[in-house]
């Protein structure tokens, strides 16, 4: 792994930061937290922005329409948008981190030419139908059904935690296609149109507030056959592509938010006096290293994926794991500097607490990352 960037890398990232220096006073100002289609209208502006400045994409293929940049020059972006104070991409997040990057590695040529352009122009959001009330953690226990009738299939089940339903136009959907097939061998991955008859989406309130996710319910929806990315039945090796893009890249930028985080974190208990205690300057310190241990660990993974063609690998799952659990160790820490007003609902700190708990969960939940580092990267054999 080389850690040093070359001359040419430097220059990107120089000019980033003379466009970002620029861009970003013009923005207006950002909207509400509940306000979702304000936040979709902000999002896709933000989008619109980069893509008239060649930032849209980046690092997809050039005949995806994107830039065709390295994996190293996509971490650089990744650093100093953040850095920056950049928006990030909000409800554009499937569409660009997930759907986007499947649908460039595994889609016809037609269906690139149809679903990429939309989203990296900031036209279209797409949402997650992927978890089940009834499979919780095991995926491939998804239950809902996709049959064939003629040039269509009709979809008939219902998803959870479905990423920006409310304000999607189009759904990266798994359903089972063959229900007697083992179950990782029976699903089919679909791009499901959201204005499509037969579906209804009701949003989850979250504790942390905003409704970011919604239930949505499918009776007999007609999605074509031609919607369909990959093989029928082969669903679970594309969603697999899926999930080490979520898993291996999608938390790049937050890892440099919470080192920002943790330097206003140490900056605020110098001013209120709690840095007198030893116990949270150690605390602080010790997410000090893991932070910068998984920014090396990062940095490993894009060096990864740039040898093996620029799709995540499995070392994603060793990065969520940890990450998960630093994340919400930095907010209990926030929590122990604030003192009382970590319960103000108001504060920015006191509503990433709340999310941080979720992310455990999100993405995987820990234990399914453990088997994964277990069976896939240690070889041990699967557990019954």
């Amino acid at each position: 792994m080389d850690l040093t960037y070359t001359a040419e890398e430097e220059e990107f990232r120089a000019g980033l930061r003379e466009w970002l220096a620029k861009a970003l006073p013009a923005l207006p100002p950002k909207p509400s937290p509940d306000d979702w289609p304000g936040r979709r209208a902000y999002d896709l502006g933000w989008q619109r922005t980069l893509y008239d400045a060649g930032y849209a994409g980046l690092h997809w293929p050039l005949d995806a329409g994107g830039r065709g940049a390295t994996p190293v020059q996509h971490l650089i972006y990744l650093e100093e948008t953040e850095k920056a104070g950049a928006p990030y991409v909000g409800a554009n997040f499937v569409g660009l981190l997930h759907a986007g990057p499947t649908i460039a590695a595994e889609g016809t040529a037609g269906q690139r030419a149809r679903w990429l352009p939309p989203v990296l122009r900031g036209e279209e959001v797409w949402c997650q139908g992927f978890s089940e009330p009834d499979a919780g953690s095991d995926l491939a226990a998804l239950r809902t059904r996709a049959w064939r009738d003629g040039d269509d299939y009709v979809v008939s089940g219902s998803k959870i935690w479905t990423s920006h339903a409310e304000v999607a136009d189009w759904c990266e959907l798994l359903v089972r296609t063959d229900p007697a097939a083992p179950k990782h061998r029976g699903i089919s991955w679909l791009a499901m149109p959201m204005d499509a008859s037969g579906i209804t989406v009701r949003p989850l309130r979250t504790l942390a507030g905003p409704a970011e996710f919604a239930e949505v319910f499918l009776d007999e929806v007609r999605i074509p056959v031609a919607h369909r990315v990959g093989a029928e039945n082969d669903g679970w090796r594309v969603t697999m592509v899926t999930l080490s893009y979520e898993r291996g890249t999608a938390f790049v930028g937050e890892v440099v938010a919470c080192r920002r985080v943790l330097g206003e974190l140490a900056h605020a208990a110098r001013g209120n006096g709690r840095w007198d205690d030893p116990v949270l300057r150690r605390w602080l310190g010790r997410l000090n290293a893991e932070f910068r241990a998984l920014w090396r660990l990062t940095q490993w993974n894009v060096s990864e994926a740039g040898r093996t063609g620029g799709v995540p690998g499995v070392g994603g799952s060793v990065f969520k794991l940890r990450y998960s659990h630093a994340r919400q160790e930095l907010y209990d820490a926030a929590a122990e500097v604030l003192g009382p007003e970590a319960l103000d609902l108001d504060r920015e700190w006191t509503r990433d607490r709340l999310m941080s708990l979720s992310y455990t969960i999100a993405a995987g939940t820990s234990q399914i990352q453990r088997n994964i580092v277990a069976e896939r990267i240690l070889g041990l054999p699967k557990g019954r």
